[in-house]
């Protein structure tokens, strides 16, 4: 296993990533990118989708560890959609009903009706151009998106979050922007281990941290299990936390085959 540690929005989090992982999937799907890239001669924007607690920040900031330590491997750019979070006071001054109860939208942040899919639509839209432009970060200290904290230039931009291939109104629609998706799917039970201990990582308490995952979070966790689209590149992750190989619709049909370690 390759370990590897990064600070994502101010949580230090341990990765490891196996050597067949990275020699079968990760680095085949870099080198795809970069060929699509030249190909078309324009930028590409990849979506990556995943349910809360699969690890995609960390994923993404791996993949680019890679295609920086390979100078072979093209550069590549990733963004995620957290910084289209509706603002906070806008949060607590809506609400919604959850089990016959009237709640602020603040008590769900993260479901989908808590982002701007109209400007998380057009912003893809202006990345999808080619376009130098702004885009926004989310901020876990003020609680609200940071607006243009992060040029994109980059020939390849990937673009990770929850619901980007996500089956509903609306969202469905925003794959039509990208060049290539890929989904990450994990199970259940994982995934609310995952978010309990990270929730814990940052000073909250064992009993509220569950109380929290499991109103808040495992929704959002079952919707994205159950009405996330199939993607160009769908990956497993097992109980050890390992990448696996689904099924890939690569642009010539083909499906390469994971290298054994």
């Amino acid at each position: 296993m390759i370990p590897y540690r990064v600070n994502i929005n101010g949580i230090e989090v341990s990765a490891s990533y196996s050597e067949r992982a990275v020699n079968g999937i990760f680095l085949p799907l870099l080198r795809m990118l970069s060929a699509m890239q030249r190909e078309r001669g324009r930028r590409i924007l990849v979506m990556l989708a995943a349910p809360p607690g699969a690890g995609k920040s960390t994923l993404l900031s791996f993949l680019q560890d890679l295609s920086r330590r390979d100078p072979e491997l093209p550069r590549i750019q990733t963004i995620g959609m957290d910084g289209f979070h509706r603002r906070q006071e806008y949060l607590l001054s809506h609400f919604t009903e959850r089990d016959g109860k009237q709640i602020p939208l603040v008590s769900i942040k993260g479901a989908p009706m808590t982002f701007d899919l109209e400007k998380l639509t057009e912003s893809v839209r202006e990345i999808a151009s080619g376009a130098v432009c702004g885009w926004p970060a989310y901020d876990r200290l003020l609680h609200n998106p940071i607006e243009n904290a992060v040029t994109v230039d980059g020939n390849i931009v990937i673009l990770e979050g929850n619901y980007l291939l996500l089956d509903e109104k609306g969202w469905r629609d925003l794959s039509r922007w990208a060049d290539y998706t890929v989904s990450v799917s994990a199970g259940e039970e994982l995934l609310r281990r995952r978010l309990i201990a990270r929730r814990i990582s940052t000073g909250v308490s064992e009993e509220e941290s569950v109380r929290f995952v499991d109103f808040s979070d495992m929704p959002n966790v079952r919707l994205c299990l159950e009405k996330t689209k199939k993607a160009d590149l769908n990956l497993r992750i097992d109980e050890e936390g390992d990448y696996h190989l689904e099924t890939e619709r690569t642009p010539d049909g083909s499906i390469p085959q994971e290298q054994p370690e």
